[in-house]
């Protein structure tokens, strides 16, 4: 179009064109070329003017990705140290596991193991304030005086939940 207006306006100014109507024309023709280039002009500074505000937005939402990504990765690596962590204790409790259980009776470990496999893992409860803490029931005033009796090396059960009690100073006896 500048090429195109730039040729018209020279035989213009050249004076090859000497017809008023001709004349007219191209005046008209020069104006319109003028009024569309500076339309056009307007489109590619409002193009420029998304594209540059797109490309900011672009690059803060890169910065906010790399910011999740590296909160990711920390607490990845957060996470590995707990579970080896969590897997250096495991391996700790079962050596201890076994140690004691090297002084348990055997038929005292299978009780326990089988009562751990039907009661979701635990097969014996600390018996805490006159209380069952495997089933959370207090044990009314006969099993309390049976616990009492019992000889303090004898297997003693809860009535309830039938889990292993371990008896301690604080079981209220």
């Amino acid at each position: 179009m500048r090429q195109r207006a730039a040729r018209d306006q020279q035989r213009l100014d050249s004076g090859a064109v000497t017809s008023p109507k001709d004349l007219e024309n191209l005046q008209r023709e020069i104006a319109s070329l003028a009024k569309r280039q500076g339309d056009l002009e307007d489109v590619v500074l409002d193009v420029m003017e998304r594209r540059e505000a797109a490309q900011e937005r672009a690059t803060e939402l890169s910065a906010r990705v790399e910011s999740v990504q590296a909160k990711v990765a920390e607490a990845e690596a957060r996470k590995t140290a707990a579970l080896e962590g969590i897997d250096a204790d495991g391996f700790t409790a079962a050596k201890e596991r076994e140690v004691i259980a090297g002084t348990v009776p055997d038929d005292l470990i299978k009780l326990y193991d089988k009562l751990r496999g039907q009661q979701g893992g635990v097969g014996a409860a600390r018996l805490y304030q006159k209380r069952c803490e495997g089933c959370r029931l207090e044990l009314n005033i006969t099993e309390l005086n049976e616990v009492r009796a019992a000889p303090a090396n004898s297997v003693v059960r809860c009535e309830n939940c039938r889990r292993i009690l371990v008896r301690t100073a604080e079981s209220g006896l």
